[in-house]
């Protein structure tokens, strides 16, 4: 059985099958595109609410480093990514990489985690988005109904019903073309770095001095926690990370780590790309860096407007313009996250139903799925489906316990596909690779373990949640994945042409 669980699907084969004309894709997308596609799935709620909670809760004013420690953690697994990309520009991401290298039940868990990742994250961002535009309307005078409000506001029967049609909007736009997509985003991506722009630029003339003293604050020891909402390293080991001094500074890295989530999305955009080799690896890693700036520069500016210890934990940068006397730019800054969340839900829906499309015309999922549309060229049986499936559960559910789901599931396929750069090198070192990771396996086992450090300080209950999604998945598999993957019919007919035609 071991044989069938980890045969591996070679690169060429990946890449010939991207060439079936009823299961092709449209190359339609440059560099600068996918750029776009990077900083607009990363520039989320993130920059406008981790800044604060990591500042006053773990790291005081050198929550800028932590920005520039999470910046490194993500560059070392976007060096890996980039490689990948580059030598295998097939829609899947890590789910497609890992089949190449590791095989095909491995390629079969990461998928079937991508897919819970992204379909979590699309709805939970969406849900953000809905509170948002309540915000707006309520500012404005309009209120919708209690009912249509979402579960948190409702006393009865609740449905967010925002949440829901952004969902549905964006999955129209999904299957009218990836170039359509490519367009609505930048136009959003450029009115939400305009708001962050203008959040720095206008922050730093009320930017006072005191307030970075002490730059890194005395460190606090929090004491070890006993139950399931305790990160796993507490119970393992009963040690527990310090809030605040130079450990503090590592600890709210893996806070605003999050805030990088979505870069390797683009790397599921790689079949749809016109020149995947060059293109690629210069959207995940120019994306990687904008942001990057961009991050160290809100959290440099926010925490010298107002004493990190005053901040506040729902609205950070809002709060401390508002604290300086100018409360205009709090509407501004809310303004901002709701046109930019409208992006992250398009990207994390975009690379799901990429990586749903890849496992349907593999087999391991139904190849019903795996045709794309006859004039758009893109899945749009996967991102219809997805798309009602996601709305349907962003309309009815809270989710603000599920979200950590999200950060587990990336730093999964972040070690995955640092594990399949180091094999694929040592099997395959003949494939022409545009972009090369520097220092392998130095690069992808740093990115490995800086991945499980992160992973180890999350919640017993995240992890608990993660392994019963993981058990869903090995059920799945073998009940049906095992049985119609393409890769074991072509083994099958090879060993049948071998032996003369019998069987």
């Amino acid at each position: 059985m071991s044989s069938t669980l980890f045969r591996t699907k070679n690169v060429e084969q990946s890449i010939q099958d991207t060439e079936e004309p009823e299961h092709a894709l449209r190359k339609s997308l440059s560099a600068l595109d996918l750029t776009v596609f990077g900083v607009g799935v990363i520039i989320g709620t993130g920059i406008f609410v981790l800044t604060g909670t990591a500042a006053r809760n773990t790291a005081g004013p050198a929550v800028s480093l932590s920005f520039v420690v999470a910046g490194v953690v993500c560059a070392l697994a976007a060096l890996c990514y980039a490689e990948f990309a580059s030598t295998v520009p097939v829609a899947g991401s890590a789910y497609t990489f890992s089949y190449a290298s590791l095989g095909e039940f491995p390629a079969w868990i990461i998928g079937w985690d991508l897919v819970l990742e992204l379909a979590l994250g699309t709805a939970v961002v969406a849900v953000g988005w809905s509170g948002y535009i309540h915000s707006l309307l309520d500012n404005a005078g309009w209120h919708l109904p209690e009912y249509l409000s979402g579960r948190d506001t409702a006393s009865g029967f609740g449905f967010d019903i925002l949440a829901a049609l952004l969902v549905l909007v964006i999955t129209v736009i999904l299957v009218l073309g990836m170039k359509l997509s490519a367009r609505v985003t930048s136009v959003v991506v450029a009115i939400k770095v305009a708001v962050v722009l203008v959040v720095i630029i206008a922050g730093a003339f009320f930017i006072k001095g005191g307030n970075y003293h002490p730059f890194i604050p005395s460190p606090q020891p929090v004491p070890a926690g006993g139950n399931l909402k305790a990160p796993l390293i507490q119970l393992m080991f009963g040690w527990a990370p310090s809030n605040f001094g130079v450990m503090g500074i590592f600890t709210a890295a893996s806070v605003v780590f999050f805030a990088f989530i979505g870069f390797d999305v683009v790397a599921t955009a790689a079949e749809e790309t016109r020149n995947p080799q060059r293109d690629v690896p210069r959207g995940i890693l120019g994306s990687l860096i904008i942001c990057t700036v961009l991050y160290v520069a809100v959290s440099i500016v926010v925490t010298g407007m107002q004493k990190y210890s005053a901040l506040s934990v729902d609205a950070p940068l809002a709060d401390a313009f508002k604290s300086t006397g100018h409360p205009w730019y709090s509407g501004l800054i809310s303004f901002g996250a709701a046109i930019g969340l409208t992006t992250v839900c398009m990207i994390l829906l975009l690379g799901q139903a990429r990586v749903f499309f890849a496992m349907s015309r593999d087999g391991l999922l139904p190849r019903f799925f795996s045709h794309t549309h006859p004039r758009f060229r893109t899945p749009y049986r996967p991102t219809i489906l997805l798309g009602v499936i996601i709305a349907v559960v962003a309309g009815f559910t809270s989710l603000s316990e599920l979200a950590e789901l999200v950060n587990i599931g990336t730093l999964f396929a972040f070690i995955v596909v640092a594990i399949s750069v180091i094999i694929l090198r040592n099997t395959r070192p003949d494939l022409p690779r545009a972009f090369r990771t520097p220092w392998v396996p130095v690069i992808p086992a740093l990115s490995v373990c800086a991945c499980l450090w992160l992973m180890v300080n999350l919640p017993a209950e995240t992890w608990l949640r993660f392994a019963i999604w993981m058990v869903v998945g090995f059920v799945v598999y073998f009940l049906y994945g095992r049985k119609h993957s393409r890769l074991a019919e072509r083994q099958a007919q090879e060993r049948r042409t071998a032996g003369g035609g019998t069987s």
